[in-house]
């Protein structure tokens, strides 16, 4: 058996050696990407045609610049709550005002993004520590969920706050429209349990591509009209909750372009969006494309200060031209890879797909149920905040599963950018309630001896979220085939995160031939799973 498979060749060469596939792959991609893109977008209180823009500057331009090989760059489900929060909070009573105010937030997010990646920041996303970024994550999830699950079900709630949506949601249920909320809940329903189907060819159709076509056949059903309104000042909320409840993009393709207002980059409520849009879209782009590294058939290494700068470049072209932030997108990655994508060529044609057909098919579109896609996003939110997911954080330590729900608390309670960062006030608080020095909070202690083929990696104190950073830029610069033995005897605390990494590593070193083993006793685990925070047999824990 061939443990190094060829890898496909790249730039004009992986065009010629793999488009076939490639091209399959985009257009398995745009079947998904059309609806979701559709729908994030109205969802986040931008006009439709915004998530294609993202979209089709994510394939088109973003494919040809980042550091990665199967990753999709597309519209995020998770940036949903940030964008709207942005748009509501800009807009001074003004939709369209504030959608064009937050256009300057995400053209300004992309230039920090270059920014970033050009000094090499792209790893600070592993200061998060998991627990965390997992209650961010469903806290957007439940977000989404409370503000969309009315949209389904034909309903408009009162203003108010996300506690007051939540509270809404029994009135919805009971006074829904009813072929509004059929459409919404078949469409729920579907998504649900289209995993189960099992037939070869049928339950190949990507979900959502069928729930369109569902929602637009219920919709005829229905008799459902379209009466077209424009985006405009006076028309954003009908557009996104009221009749007809179909949804409307410009026929003319010139129409789908805004341009972004500076004129309110000199006050604290822009700052805070575009902070607060760079954090999230930087985080969520940067662990997704991690994670798609390990869908890669072929195990290639993503490049992510690279892949940072070239996604802020494509988010400076997509605010500049009307549309949304993008990311590396996890999902659609992993359906690059079904599709059966080689090279990063298949996020091209993707793009390209879809700006053919919606510049071809504008009807299409304009069939197309609200109630459709916003089941497709209390999908996306549910997916970040099921039951199994508290559960797999609890099997990794009840002091985790704590964390998780005190962010997703925090971030419910006040904003993205306040909760998160409260979660990880209370991590320190816990590190420290456990004996952590001051002096190793943020300063890790450890040494790196080679002797020929061995490497001893040696640490000394505890290893945190908040301190290994230079730990791991120095592991990550280990030679290739080496034996590597990691010596905590000395250790005292290492957290989840850092198990995270030195797990994932060894995996990675050992494909490129070398071996990493474990040396120290853990005096206490915290759980029995095999990453849980560990005490480890050291007397003196400061170094």
């Amino acid at each position: 058996m061939n443990k190094h498979p060829t890898l496909p060749k790249e730039g004009i060469d992986g065009l010629k050696e793999n488009w076939r596939s490639d091209l399959q792959a985009g257009f398995f991609v745009f079947l998904i990407a059309l609806p979701l893109s559709l729908g994030i977008a109205i969802g986040s209180g931008f006009p439709p045609s915004a998530g294609i823009i993202t979209a089709v500057v994510g394939g088109l331009l973003v494919s040809r610049l980042n550091g990665s090989y199967i990753v999709i760059n597309g519209p995020a489900g998770g940036l949903i709550v940030v964008m709207l929060a942005a748009v509501e909070s800009l807009s001074d009573g003004d939709l369209m005002s504030g959608y064009r105010y937050t256009l300057a937030a995400v053209m300004l997010t992309g230039l920090f993004q270059v920014i970033m990646g050009r000094y090499k920041l792209g790893s600070l996303s592993a200061f998060f520590p998991a627990p965390v970024v997992h209650g961010m994550l469903a806290a957007m999830g439940i977000s989404i969920m409370a503000r969309q699950v009315h949209v389904m079900l034909g309903v408009t709630p009162e203003p108010g706050s996300l506690f007051s949506s939540i509270a809404q949601i029994p009135n919805s249920l009971i006074n829904s429209t009813p072929e509004i909320a059929a459409i919404g809940l078949i469409s729920f329903a579907l998504l649900l349990f289209w995993p189960l189907i099992k037939h070869s060819v049928l339950g190949k159709i990507p979900a959502p591509f069928v729930v369109l076509f569902l929602g637009m056949g219920l919709a005829q059903f229905f008799g459902i009209q379209h009466d077209h309104y424009h985006f405009g000042q006076d028309a954003l909320h009908e557009h996104l909750i009221t009749p007809p409840f179909l949804v409307d993009i410009p026929d003319d393709f010139s129409g789908y372009f805004y341009l972004p207002d500076f004129s309110k980059i000199d006050t604290f409520e822009f700052w805070v969006a575009t902070i607060t849009i760079c954090m999230v879209a930087s985080l969520e782009s940067l662990l997704s494309a991690t994670a798609a590294e390990k869908v890669d058939p072929y195990k290639r290494p993503t490049d992510l200060d690279r892949d940072l700068s070239a996604v802020g470049l494509g988010n400076a072209v997509s605010g500049f031209l009307g549309g949304l932030p993008m990311i590396a997108e996890f999902v659609r990655s992993s359906a690059n890879v079904e599709g059966g994508a080689q090279t990063g060529w298949a996020n091209f044609f993707h793009g390209l797909i879809l700006l053919l057909f919606v510049a071809l098919f504008p009807h299409f579109i304009h069939n197309i149920p609200h109630a459709s896609l916003a089941a497709l996003l209390v999908f996306v939110g549910y997916r970040r905040a099921t039951p199994k997911i508290f559960a797999d954080v609890l099997a990794i330590g009840k002091d985790q599963l704590f964390l998780f729900v005190v962010t997703i608390l925090a971030v419910l309670a006040t904003n993205l950018l306040v909760g998160v960062f409260f979660g990880v006030f209370v991590k320190l608080l816990l590190h420290l309630s456990r004996g952590v020095w001051l002096n190793n909070l943020f300063k890790i202690h450890f040494t790196i001896k080679e002797h020929g083929d061995y490497v001893t990696v040696k640490l000394i104190g505890s290893a945190l979220f908040s301190n290994f950073l230079p730990f791991k830029k120095a592991v990550d610069n280990i030679e290739q085939g080496k034996n590597i033995t990691f010596d905590f005897s000395n250790g005292y605390l290492i957290d989840h995160s850092i198990l995270i990494y030195l797990d994932d590593f060894s995996v990675n070193y050992a494909r490129s031939g070398g071996s990493c083993r474990h040396v120290g006793h853990a005096l206490e685990k915290y759980s029995d799973h095999d990453l849980a925070v560990r005490l480890m047999t050291a007397d003196d824990r400061k170094p």
